[in-house]
C-alpha cells in the first residue's frame, strides 16, 4: 500500500513551493499587508499561471478537476510562505459549492470564470459556524438581506458565497446594488476578513442539490480541512526558522542550538508537528472518499488538533528566537498570527470537537 504522493502531486507542491519562495519574500509580505485592501494582483497573476483557480474546477469547465487532497497540498504550502493569496473560500469552496449544488446553467456561468480567475469569490459561513456578527440573514424572492462578519478572502472579492442557516446556498455580486463588502478587523493581515452587509441585494439561489444541508456543512467541512492544512503549513515554518535562528545566535560564546534546553524545545516542535500531516492527509483523502459524517469527523479533528499543535508551536518558536522574535525585523508574527487566524475562523477546537462527537453519537442520553 502507498502512503506517498504520486507524480502529479509531488509535481503540483514542487511547483507552487518554488514560485512561492522566488515571490512571496518577507518585504512582499510587509508590502502586501500595508495595503489594507490585502490583495495583490501581481501574485494573483502568478498563481494564475500555475492554474491555480481552476484547481478544483471540473474540466469541462477549463479547470484540472482535482480533489481535496491535492488542495490540502496546496494550503500547506501557501501557509509555510504565509502567502497574502486569497485560497479557501475562492479556489476551494466556491467551485465546490457551484457543482455540487449549481444547476448546468449556473456552472456553466460561474466555472469557468472561477478557472479564468476572473470571479474570486469570497466565503460568508458564519450562519453554520457560529462565528460572531452573523445575524439575520434571510432570503426572499431571490433578494438577500442581513449582515455577516469574517467573511473568508474577502480582498478582492468580486463575488460572496453566503450559507445560510437552514444551509441554502446564495452567490451575490459585489458590485451589486445593496451589497456591501467592507473591511472586519482581523488579527491575519495577509487573508483580511470582511463584514457583508446586504439591503434586498439580488442573490444567485444554487438550488439544484436536495439535499441542502449536508452539502452546506460539507462545504465547511472542506474549508476547516484548509485552515488546518495551512496551520501545518506555518508550524512547519516557524520551526524551520527556530532552527535557523538557533544555529546562527551567539550566546555566551555559543550558538544557542548547542544549549540542550533550545534543543528540546526544537525537538518537541518537530515531534508534536510531524504526526500532524498523516491526519491532515488522512482526512483530506476521506473528503475525497468517505462518507459524510466521515468527512465531518476528519474535518473536524483536524481543526482541532492542528489549532492546538499550531498555538504550542507558534509559542515556543517565539521563546527560541528570544526578544527578538517579537519583532517586525524577524517577521515571525506573520506566521503567528496566521495560525491564530487558523485556530479561530469556522469554530475553534472546543467547538470542532464538540460537532465531531455528535456526528459519532458520543453524548451521553
Amino acid at each position: 500500500m502507498e502512503f506517498g504522493l504520486d507524480e502529479n502531486q509531488k509535481l503540483i507542491e514542487q511547483s507552487l513551493r518554488g514560485f512561492l519562495s522566488r515571490t512571496v519574500t518577507l518585504d512582499k509580505i510587509r508590502q502586501v499587508v500595508a495595503d489594507r485592501g490585502g490583495f495583490d494582483g501581481a501574485l494573483w497573476d502568478g498563481v494564475l499561471a500555475l492554474g491555480l483557480p481552476g484547481l478544483m474546477v471540473p474540466e469541462e469547465f477549463g479547470g484540472a478537476g482535482l480533489g481535496v487532497f491535492e488542495a490540502a497540498l496546496v494550503a500547506e504550502a501557501l501557509g509555510h510562505a504565509a502567502a497574502p493569496i486569497p485560497f479557501v473560500a475562492t479556489n476551494v469552496v466556491a467551485p465546490l459549492a457551484i457543482s455540487l449544488m449549481g444547476t448546468a446553467e449556473q456552472q456553466g456561468a460561474f466555472l469557468p470564470a472561477v478557472a479564468a480567475g476572473e470571479a474570486r469569490v469570497a466565503l460568508a459561513a458564519g450562519a453554520l459556524s457560529g462565528a460572531t456578527g452573523t445575524t439575520d440573514l434571510h432570503l426572499v424572492g431571490g433578494r438577500l438581506s442581513g449582515r455577516a462578519s469574517g467573511v473568508i478572502d474577502s480582498g478582492g472579492a468580486s463575488h460572496v458565497l453566503v450559507l445560510l442557516a437552514d444551509g441554502r446556498a446564495v452567490i451575490v455580486a459585489v458590485d451589486d446594488e445593496g451589497v456591501e463588502l467592507l473591511p472586519w478587523p482581523s488579527l491575519d493581515r495577509t487573508r483580511p476578513l470582511g463584514t457583508l452587509v446586504l439591503s434586498d441585494a439580488p442573490g444567485e439561489l444554487l438550488d439544484a442539490n436536495p439535499d441542502v444541508m449536508g452539502a452546506a456543512l460539507g462545504l465547511v467541512d472542506t474549508a476547516r480541512l484548509m485552515l488546518a492544512a495551512d496551520t501545518l503549513g506555518a508550524a512547519q515554518r516557524m520551526i524551520e526558522k527556530s532552527v535557523e535562528y538557533a544555529s546562527q545566535r551567539v550566546q555566551f560564546e555559543r550558538v544557542i542550538a548547542s544549549f540542550q534546553a533550545v534543543k528540546h524545545m526544537c525537538a518537541e516542535m518537530a515531534a508534536s508537528l510531524e504526526p500532524c500531516r498523516s491526519l491532515i492527509w488522512y482526512a483530506a483523502h476521506v473528503q475525497d472518499t468517505g462518507s459524510a459524517d466521515e468527512r465531518r469527523t476528519m474535518a473536524c479533528l483536524a481543526k482541532a488538533h492542528l489549532s492546538e499543535v499550531g498555538r504550542d508551536v507558534a509559542r515556543t518558536a517565539t521563546e527560541v528566537h528570544g526578544g527578538m522574535g517579537f519583532t517586525d525585523l524577524m517577521g515571525l508574527h506573520f506566521w503567528f498570527k496566521r495560525i491564530g487566524y487558523d485556530r479561530q475562523v469556522l469554530g475553534g477546537p472546543e467547538r470542532c470537537r464538540q460537532e465531531a462527537v455528535e456526528v459519532q453519537d458520543w453524548l451521553a442520553a
